[in-house]
Protein backbone atom coordinates (compact mmCIF):
# COMPACT_ATOMS: atom_id res chain seq x y z
CA UNK A 1 0.00 0.00 0.00
CA UNK A 2 2.63 2.89 -0.34
CA UNK A 3 5.26 4.38 2.67
CA UNK A 4 3.26 5.97 5.86
CA UNK A 5 3.39 9.56 6.47
CA UNK A 6 2.93 11.17 9.01
CA UNK A 7 1.26 14.87 9.11
CA UNK A 8 1.14 17.70 11.59
CA UNK A 9 -1.84 16.06 14.13
CA UNK A 10 -0.13 12.83 14.47
CA UNK A 11 -2.45 10.85 11.97
CA UNK A 12 -1.48 8.61 9.25
CA UNK A 13 -1.75 9.46 5.48
CA UNK A 14 -0.66 6.70 2.83
CA UNK A 15 1.22 7.21 -0.14
CA UNK A 16 -1.36 6.38 -2.48
CA UNK A 17 -4.09 8.95 -0.43
CA UNK A 18 -1.25 11.49 -1.52
CA UNK A 19 -0.90 10.71 -5.19
CA UNK A 20 -4.70 11.11 -5.50
CA UNK A 21 -4.95 14.31 -3.88
CA UNK A 22 -2.11 15.49 -6.19
CA UNK A 23 -4.19 14.10 -9.57
CA UNK A 24 -6.98 15.98 -8.37
CA UNK A 25 -5.53 18.89 -7.61
CA UNK A 26 -4.28 19.05 -11.37
CA UNK A 27 -7.72 17.76 -12.85
CA UNK A 28 -9.13 21.14 -11.02
CA UNK A 29 -6.24 22.99 -12.74
CA UNK A 30 -6.93 21.89 -15.94
CA UNK A 31 -10.67 22.43 -15.64
CA UNK A 32 -9.97 26.05 -14.39
CA UNK A 33 -7.70 26.73 -17.39
CA UNK A 34 -10.37 25.03 -19.81
CA UNK A 35 -12.91 27.12 -18.49
CA UNK A 36 -11.06 30.51 -18.22
CA UNK A 37 -9.84 29.68 -22.09
CA UNK A 38 -14.00 29.21 -22.83
CA UNK A 39 -14.82 32.51 -21.06
CA UNK A 40 -12.24 34.58 -23.46
CA UNK A 41 -13.87 33.37 -26.68
CA UNK A 42 -14.09 36.96 -27.95
CA UNK A 43 -10.76 38.00 -27.24
CA UNK A 44 -9.22 34.85 -28.86
CA UNK A 45 -10.59 35.44 -32.11
CA UNK A 46 -9.46 39.01 -31.95
CA UNK A 47 -6.40 37.67 -31.08
CA UNK A 48 -6.46 35.29 -34.08
CA UNK A 49 -7.77 37.72 -36.47
CA UNK A 50 -4.57 40.03 -35.74
CA UNK A 51 -1.62 37.78 -36.09
CA UNK A 52 -3.33 36.75 -39.24
CA UNK A 53 -3.18 40.53 -40.40
CA UNK A 54 0.41 40.84 -38.56
CA UNK A 55 1.56 37.66 -40.91
CA UNK A 56 0.14 38.43 -44.00
CA UNK A 57 1.90 41.88 -44.17
CA UNK A 58 4.92 40.56 -42.74
CA UNK A 59 5.23 38.25 -45.90
CA UNK A 60 3.72 40.22 -48.08
CA UNK A 61 3.79 40.50 -51.39
CA UNK A 62 3.69 36.33 -50.68
CA UNK A 63 0.72 34.54 -50.30
CA UNK A 64 0.23 33.03 -46.60
CA UNK A 65 -0.13 29.68 -47.32
CA UNK A 66 1.85 27.05 -49.71
CA UNK A 67 -0.34 25.04 -52.59
CA UNK A 68 -1.49 22.06 -51.96
CA UNK A 69 -2.31 19.03 -53.96
CA UNK A 70 -5.62 17.29 -54.80
CA UNK A 71 -6.01 14.28 -53.03
CA UNK A 72 -9.28 12.18 -52.04
CA UNK A 73 -9.96 11.08 -48.86
CA UNK A 74 -9.34 7.58 -47.35
CA UNK A 75 -11.86 5.12 -46.98
CA UNK A 76 -14.54 3.52 -49.17
CA UNK A 77 -17.13 5.95 -47.35
CA UNK A 78 -15.51 9.16 -48.34
CA UNK A 79 -13.13 8.57 -51.37
CA UNK A 80 -15.59 10.28 -53.62
CA UNK A 81 -14.94 13.56 -51.89
CA UNK A 82 -11.63 15.32 -52.65
CA UNK A 83 -9.62 17.64 -50.00
CA UNK A 84 -5.87 19.49 -49.81
CA UNK A 85 -3.37 17.12 -49.41
CA UNK A 86 0.09 17.64 -47.30
CA UNK A 87 2.06 18.07 -50.43
CA UNK A 88 2.77 17.10 -54.04
CA UNK A 89 4.66 13.74 -55.14
CA UNK A 90 8.55 13.79 -56.18
CA UNK A 91 6.97 12.23 -59.45
CA UNK A 92 4.15 15.38 -59.99
CA UNK A 93 7.55 17.82 -59.67
CA UNK A 94 9.69 16.16 -62.04
CA UNK A 95 11.36 17.72 -64.59
CA UNK A 96 9.36 18.27 -67.78
CA UNK A 97 9.89 14.86 -70.13
CA UNK A 98 9.53 14.52 -73.85
CA UNK A 99 7.20 11.97 -75.34
CA UNK A 100 7.12 11.19 -78.67
CA UNK A 101 6.26 8.67 -81.42
CA UNK A 102 8.28 6.87 -83.75
CA UNK A 103 11.47 5.85 -81.75
CA UNK A 104 14.86 7.41 -81.91
CA UNK A 105 15.27 7.64 -85.47
CA UNK A 106 11.98 10.04 -85.16
CA UNK A 107 13.19 13.73 -86.03
CA UNK A 108 12.03 16.20 -85.46
CA UNK A 109 10.20 14.04 -83.18
CA UNK A 110 6.50 14.17 -82.43
CA UNK A 111 5.63 16.00 -78.93
CA UNK A 112 2.48 14.91 -77.45
CA UNK A 113 2.93 15.98 -73.56
CA UNK A 114 4.78 17.10 -70.69
CA UNK A 115 4.29 13.99 -67.95
CA UNK A 116 5.38 16.23 -65.30
CA UNK A 117 5.29 19.80 -64.18
CA UNK A 118 8.99 20.33 -63.84
CA UNK A 119 9.66 21.90 -60.74
CA UNK A 120 12.79 21.11 -59.76
CA UNK A 121 12.47 19.03 -55.76
CA UNK A 122 14.75 21.38 -53.85
CA UNK A 123 13.51 25.29 -55.32
CA UNK A 124 9.33 23.81 -54.93
CA UNK A 125 9.73 24.95 -51.05
CA UNK A 126 11.06 27.94 -52.10
CA UNK A 127 8.19 29.31 -54.36
CA UNK A 128 5.31 28.56 -51.92
CA UNK A 129 4.98 24.57 -53.12
CA UNK A 130 4.43 22.57 -50.43
CA UNK A 131 5.87 18.82 -50.80
CA UNK A 132 5.59 15.58 -49.18
CA UNK A 133 8.08 13.15 -50.16
CA UNK A 134 6.07 10.50 -48.71
CA UNK A 135 3.23 10.44 -50.69
CA UNK A 136 2.96 8.59 -53.74
CA UNK A 137 0.44 8.61 -57.36
CA UNK A 138 -1.83 5.56 -57.24
CA UNK A 139 -3.27 6.44 -60.53
CA UNK A 140 -2.56 8.48 -63.68
CA UNK A 141 -5.66 10.76 -62.70
CA UNK A 142 -4.20 12.13 -59.63
CA UNK A 143 -1.05 12.36 -61.33
CA UNK A 144 -2.28 14.44 -64.27
CA UNK A 145 -4.57 17.00 -61.95
CA UNK A 146 -1.93 17.75 -59.75
CA UNK A 147 0.19 18.13 -62.82
CA UNK A 148 -2.13 20.57 -64.15
CA UNK A 149 -2.69 22.44 -61.22
CA UNK A 150 0.86 23.08 -60.68
CA UNK A 151 1.29 24.41 -64.24
CA UNK A 152 -1.57 26.90 -63.74
CA UNK A 153 0.81 28.14 -60.41
CA UNK A 154 3.65 28.16 -62.22
CA UNK A 155 1.61 30.41 -64.95
CA UNK A 156 0.26 32.58 -62.22
CA UNK A 157 3.45 33.01 -59.93
CA UNK A 158 5.73 36.52 -60.08
CA UNK A 159 9.11 35.79 -58.42
CA UNK A 160 10.65 39.17 -57.10
CA UNK A 161 14.15 39.46 -57.12
CA UNK A 162 15.74 38.34 -53.42
CA UNK A 163 17.58 41.62 -53.55
CA UNK A 164 16.35 44.75 -54.88
CA UNK A 165 17.22 45.30 -58.42
CA UNK A 166 19.86 41.52 -58.52
CA UNK A 167 17.64 39.63 -60.88
CA UNK A 168 18.51 35.99 -61.54
CA UNK A 169 17.39 33.66 -63.66
CA UNK A 170 13.83 32.35 -62.56
CA UNK A 171 13.06 35.97 -61.34
CA UNK A 172 10.48 37.56 -63.34
CA UNK A 173 11.27 40.80 -65.36
CA UNK A 174 10.95 44.13 -64.03
CA UNK A 175 7.90 45.06 -66.38
CA UNK A 176 5.87 42.34 -64.49
CA UNK A 177 6.78 42.70 -61.21
CA UNK A 178 5.93 46.91 -61.94
CA UNK A 179 2.97 45.61 -63.45
CA UNK A 180 2.15 42.99 -60.52
CA UNK A 181 2.47 45.94 -57.76
CA UNK A 182 0.57 48.33 -59.76
CA UNK A 183 -2.50 46.36 -60.71
CA UNK A 184 -2.96 45.96 -56.66
CA UNK A 185 -4.33 42.19 -57.67
CA UNK A 186 -1.96 39.90 -55.71
CA UNK A 187 -3.30 36.61 -53.73
CA UNK A 188 -3.12 36.78 -50.79
CA UNK A 189 -4.17 32.92 -50.28
CA UNK A 190 -3.20 30.60 -52.79
CA UNK A 191 -6.09 28.13 -51.64
CA UNK A 192 -8.88 31.26 -52.62
CA UNK A 193 -7.12 31.92 -55.72
CA UNK A 194 -6.76 28.04 -56.83
CA UNK A 195 -9.30 26.10 -54.62
CA UNK A 196 -10.39 22.86 -54.58
CA UNK A 197 -14.08 22.09 -55.17
CA UNK A 198 -16.31 18.54 -55.33
CA UNK A 199 -18.58 17.67 -57.39
CA UNK A 200 -22.01 17.77 -56.20
CA UNK A 201 -24.37 14.36 -55.82
CA UNK A 202 -26.40 16.31 -58.74
CA UNK A 203 -23.57 16.28 -61.14
CA UNK A 204 -21.90 13.53 -60.70
CA UNK A 205 -25.44 11.26 -61.27
CA UNK A 206 -26.64 11.16 -64.52
CA UNK A 207 -29.87 9.33 -64.76
CA UNK A 208 -30.51 6.69 -67.70
CA UNK A 209 -32.92 5.13 -69.46
CA UNK A 210 -33.89 1.98 -70.12
CA UNK A 211 -33.77 2.94 -73.92
CA UNK A 212 -30.20 3.88 -73.36
CA UNK A 213 -28.50 0.58 -71.58
CA UNK A 214 -27.45 -1.88 -74.00
CA UNK A 215 -29.17 -4.97 -75.13
CA UNK A 216 -27.63 -7.90 -73.33
CA UNK A 217 -28.32 -11.43 -74.18
CA UNK A 218 -31.72 -13.06 -74.03
CA UNK A 219 -32.00 -16.42 -71.86
CA UNK A 220 -28.88 -15.00 -69.93
CA UNK A 221 -29.93 -16.49 -66.44
CA UNK A 222 -30.60 -20.29 -68.65
CA UNK A 223 -26.97 -20.03 -69.86
CA UNK A 224 -25.42 -19.14 -66.40
CA UNK A 225 -27.21 -22.54 -65.01
CA UNK A 226 -25.88 -24.50 -67.94
CA UNK A 227 -22.39 -23.84 -67.78
CA UNK A 228 -22.48 -23.83 -64.00
CA UNK A 229 -23.95 -27.70 -64.85
CA UNK A 230 -21.40 -28.50 -67.32
CA UNK A 231 -18.64 -27.45 -64.70
CA UNK A 232 -20.02 -29.61 -62.24
CA UNK A 233 -20.77 -32.63 -63.94
CA UNK A 234 -17.96 -32.38 -66.37
CA UNK A 235 -16.38 -36.13 -64.16
CA UNK A 236 -19.53 -37.97 -64.63
CA UNK A 237 -19.89 -37.41 -67.84
CA UNK A 238 -16.84 -38.44 -68.69
CA UNK A 239 -17.01 -42.04 -66.97
CA UNK A 240 -20.56 -42.26 -68.40
CA UNK A 241 -19.50 -41.48 -72.04
CA UNK A 242 -16.13 -43.72 -71.58
CA UNK A 243 -18.96 -46.73 -70.00
CA UNK A 244 -21.01 -46.28 -73.24
CA UNK A 245 -18.28 -46.56 -75.11
CA UNK A 246 -16.98 -49.75 -73.94
CA UNK A 247 -20.10 -51.51 -73.86
CA UNK A 248 -20.13 -50.45 -77.23
CA UNK A 249 -16.63 -52.28 -78.21
CA UNK A 250 -18.14 -55.62 -76.37
CA UNK A 251 -20.77 -55.59 -78.36
CA UNK A 252 -19.42 -55.68 -81.40
CA UNK A 253 -17.04 -58.61 -80.24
Amino acid sequence: MGTKTSTRTGSVVFECTLIRYELEAILRRREEEVDTARQNLPGRKHRRREARLAKAAAVAPRPVDKLRPVVRCPTVKYNRRVRAGRGFTIQELKRERVVFQGGLEAYPPFYLDFQEAGIARKLAPTIGIAVDHRRVNACSESLSANVARLKEYRARLILFPRKSGQFKKLDSSAEDIKAALESKNLAKSVGSLLPIANVSRAQAVTEISKADMPEGEKAAYRKLRDARSDARYVGVREKRAKAKAEEAAAAKK
